[in-house]
């Protein structure tokens, strides 16, 4: 059984990200700045370097790839939610090379960029808060 709940939009946030820093850590200090408990994320632009992950499902453990190259962001999508009382990002990226070969996964920290937009929308209603899901050993949104 789905475990749904209402959010209505509270602010939308768009900017220009800073070149040469980590877009994860970027994406998670301005939400931990505007203390973000609910919210999205979007974002487009480049990067200089790229660690995205893929989950392994029967080893239960991340096998991170590292992609040493300048990429075009096709799309970033994620959520805000918090861990540990903190606000964090959790998202997911589509990344192409200059032969147009796409690259996908979560996205990891070590991912520099060159130029990037975001928009994040942060809504109001019950705080997300991610705890460990035994079934799957990642922290999941606990709905409870």
């Amino acid at each position: 059984m789905p475990q749904i709940e209402t959010v209505v939009k509270k602010s939308l946030y768009m900017g220009r990200l800073t070149q040469g820093a980590d877009l994860l850590e970027e994406l998670d200090r301005i939400c931990k700045d505007r203390s973000l408990e609910c919210g999205r994320v979007e974002a487009i632009g480049a990067v200089q370097k790229a660690c995205i992950g893929y989950y392994d499902q029967r080893q239960r453990q991340y096998r991170i790839n590292t992609l040493d190259e300048p990429l075009e962001i096709l799309t970033l999508s994620g959520n805000v939610s918090l861990k540990d009382g903190t606000s964090m990002v959790h998202a997911h990226i589509t990344l192409a090379d200059k032969e147009g070969r796409a690259f996908g996964g979560h996205l990891m920290a070590g991912t520099v960029i060159f130029a990037c937009e975001c928009i994040i929308e942060a809504f109001d209603g019950p705080a997300f808060n991610r705890k460990f899901d035994p079934e799957t050993d990642l922290q999941l949104w606990d709905m409870r």
